[in-house]
């Protein structure tokens, strides 16, 4: 097996076939802005366009969520995670829920 989990959108790996499918893994985590980017973001938006400070922190988020999925993948013994989604939802007020979900298979080359 490989050392790192590959995740990809698609239904199956290029160049590699399914042997094994493991079952739906997920990744999650809750995410808000600490006071200075409530500020910064605040100050944003009054001027219109893009809100970095929060962008940052969804960034953040999903790259914590998907680093979750792999490694829950790894734990039972999977290579790669196909059919890989995000979602995102406030569940509070300032409080970002990222979600990322999909079906953890091992692969070999074709």
């Amino acid at each position: 097996m490989r050392s790192d989990v590959i995740a990809v959108t698609t239904q199956t790996v290029p160049g590699y076939r399914i042997v094994k499918v493991h079952g739906i893994v997920h990744g999650l985590t809750a995410r808000t802005r600490g006071l200075g980017g409530k500020i910064v973001g605040g100050l944003q938006s009054i001027v219109g366009g893009e809100v970095s400070a929060f962008t940052k922190e969804i960034d953040k988020a999903k790259d914590e969520a998907l680093k979750r999925l792999m490694e829950q993948a790894r734990e039972i013994g999977a290579s790669a995670v196909v059919g890989v989604d995000f979602e995102t939802t406030e569940v509070f007020e300032s409080v970002v829920l990222v979600a990322v979900y999909g079906t953890a298979v091992t692969i070999e080359p074709e």
